[in-house]
């Protein structure tokens, strides 16, 4: 396929379409507008696309961009029309769609099958439309490292001057060629997709990773006779099981066992409880009955905070998506006398899923035998093959999707089934851990637990593990961490004794972009890439002694030290008095103005408009277009990366000061 990148813009009264061809590395726009009327060659170049093994890739373009081309395609046919017309028709078309509902935009989608030329979609197959994802190119821009970030350089609802109009045709122009970096980026991910479209014979072109998973699986499910969707007068529905309620007693595995009250009083209150959601049922808790001498009672708004227990100090957090908890703001380390060891449960949720025989109702127990199967393929394929990766997608996205209204996946039971016990059976090995003498408990997340132990009793570890494994029929596997420098149970830095690092929330930087990158495929686009050179700075403290000061002044590349901010079209971005643009990637300095925020006023006081210091009090100076640097002020930064180092310290030594 010979691929081509596009972009539109919509005014009232002009509506640009720019496509680039890498091929012939050259640009091609189309204007409609009250200076210019290029639709009659739009239309036969579209005709031509259609006609070749062309496509179209685009960001957003099959929910936005494309759908405003189809419609003016059929409303304005091959013959004489306005430019404006046409401009004016597109604009309306383009704002449907942007105030419209989830609902009502995929009531009225063109989807693939009736697509004039196919269409490849960047903003979908990175899942960006998911909420919690959610990611502007002008975002991508700042973290792929642009020379230049441009905004909407003026009011889409407004008509375009004479003057304005070539300024929007360069913008169009830069948007393409932001997306066509991005098309760069994500060629590995394009080809997986192609390959599975030609082994399956089915169109995975714009699919995220969990939507392929799902996608495999009901393929196998409905080969193997179980009926996934059902057709009717309205159309094709998914097959489900719903549930009123819940009793967590009827759920919970039998063979789950506790000797500490602690762990026995959650229990005994998990087997009390009949639930009627499945969202958000261990928070904002009335009453934790015999288990409240056990757990932290901590209120908010009046209530319990969360469902928790606390053992030997340790607390443990339950909640619906899993179990956490973590020592806080301290080091932890190896030595000659203690080894750290991690413990994850190999593929957790579809293993518990696998060998429990647990399965949404209305799929029956063929659901877990194709399961299993797929858990078997995958270790068949070498990793790194498109049918590895895809079977992994397949087994960790179904349990997600069985708590989604709109899946064929649908039974509330099943989620609570295998998230309950998941919590329950890593409880259980957290308190076989804790009998032997010297384990002290680190960390437990979603899928393991970390200890400090005696190296003399690693052993003994191992044994209680085995015989864990035999009672669960699930798998751990084991990784040795050399340090932890640990906040919380959601910001931490690990380092593992063969050197790998794995840095979480605040400390993170490695899963951002670089250049010098070695796994893209690993790339995190939807965080926020910001000052990297503070954690760059704290790990190299952290790790290698280094001094963080020392490390920040002499640093060079300039894209570690930015930053960007960007507020909504109803507010300003104010630099001292002078207004910027509404995205902006900016530096610390020393020579710069105060950053400002400014809002609409609110309704109770509606003549005064609400303003925010970006960090108040300190210097900065926008670069939406990269250039020499020779004011970087390093105090901001040293000072960002102290924050995220201190805690540990103080810490460590209030640990100390209790022995």
């Amino acid at each position: 396929m010979k691929d081509l990148v596009f972009d539109i813009e919509t005014y009232p009264n002009l509506f640009s379409i720019c496509f680039y061809n890498p091929a012939t590395d050259s640009y091609k726009t189309f204007e409609m507008s009250a200076w210019c009327n290029d639709w009659n060659d739009f239309r036969k170049f579209v005709k031509n696309c259609s006609n070749g093994f062309v496509r179209w890739v685009g960001f957003n373009n099959y929910y936005f961009d494309y759908q405003v081309i189809h419609a003016m395609l059929n409303m304005f046919k091959l013959g004489e029309y306005n430019g404006e017309q046409i401009a004016r028709a597109a604009h309306k078309k383009a704002n449907e769609l942007i105030r419209s509902s989830k609902d009502e935009r995929f009531t009225n989608i063109i989807w693939d099958n009736n697509h004039m030329v196919p269409q490849v979609d960047l903003f979908r197959i990175h899942h960006f439309d998911n909420m919690a994802r959610a990611t502007s190119l002008k975002v991508l821009e700042f973290n792929m490292r642009s020379e230049t970030i441009e905004d909407l350089p003026f009011d889409p609802m407004v008509p375009l001057t004479a003057e304005q109009r070539p300024v929007v045709l360069k913008y169009n122009k830069h948007d393409v060629s932001e997306t066509y970096k991005f098309y760069l980026k994500s060629l590995s991910m394009i080809h997986f997709r192609e390959k599975l479209s030609d082994k399956y014979d089915k169109n995975f072109i714009n699919f995220n990773d969990t939507k392929i998973g799902k996608e495999y699986f009901i393929m196998e499910l409905e080969k193997a006779g179980i009926k996934c969707f059902s057709l009717d007068d309205e159309g094709r529905k998914p097959v489900q099981t719903k549930r009123d309620r819940i009793k967590l007693r009827e759920i919970i595995f039998p063979y789950i066992r506790f000797e500490r009250p602690e762990f026995r009083a959650v229990l005994d209150w998990l087997h009390d409880q009949e639930i009627t959601e499945t969202k958000g049922v261990f928070t904002e808790l009335d009453d934790l009955g015999n288990l409240s001498k056990y757990a932290n009672l901590k209120t908010v708004k009046g209530k319990i905070k969360n469902l928790n227990c606390i053992v030997d100090g340790f607390q443990f957090d339950f909640g619906t998506g899993g179990i956490h908890g973590s020592v806080d703001s301290t080091i932890v380390e190896e030595d000659a006398h203690h080894a750290v060891l991690d413990f994850d449960v190999t593929s957790l949720y579809p293993s518990i899923a696998i060998v429990n025989s647990v399965f949404p109702k209305h799929m029956t127990k063929k659901f877990c035998e194709i399961y299993g199967q797929m858990k078997k393929d995958r270790i068949a394929y070498p990793k790194g093959t498109p049918e590895n990766a895809m079977l992994k997608l397949a087994l960790n996205g179904v349990y997600g999707d069985s708590n989604n209204k709109f899946s064929p996946f649908y039974d509330p039971q099943y989620t609570m089934t295998i998230t309950i016990n998941g919590q329950l059976l890593l409880c259980m090995l957290a308190e076989m851990l804790l009998k032997i003498d010297s384990v002290k408990l680190i960390q437990i997340n979603t899928d393991g637990v970390t200890v400090k132990v005696r190296r003399d009793k690693i052993i003994e570890v191992e044994a209680v593990n085995k015989k864990w494994m035999e009672m669960t029929k699930l798998d751990l596997e084991r990784a040795d961490y050399k340090h932890m420098f640990i906040r919380d149970v959601n910001n931490y830095l690990g380092v593992y004794t063969n050197g790998k690092i794995k840095a979480k929330g605040a400390y993170e930087w490695d899963a951002l972009y670089r250049p010098d990158h070695k796994n893209p495929d690993s790339i995190t686009w939807h965080k926020n890439h910001s000052n990297v050179v503070v954690q760059m700075a704290v790990t190299a403290h952290l790790v290698e002694g280094k001094n963080i000061r020392e490390f920040i002044s002499n640093h060079k590349d300039p894209f570690d030290f930015m930053l960007r901010t960007k507020v909504p079209r109803s507010s300003r971005l104010m630099w001292g008095d002078e207004q910027i643009q509404n995205t902006t990637r900016y530096y610390m300095s020393k020579n710069g103005r105060q950053l400002t925020k400014v809002m609409p006023p609110l309704a109770k006081n509606p003549e005064k408009e609400r303003s925010i210091k970006i960090h108040d009090g300190w210097k900065a100076t926008p670069i939406n277009t990269m250039r020499e640097i020779d004011d970087i002020d390093p105090e901001w930064y040293a000072q960002e990366a102290e924050k995220l180092v201190e805690p540990l310290y103080s810490g460590l030594l209030a640990e100390m000061m209790t022995y």
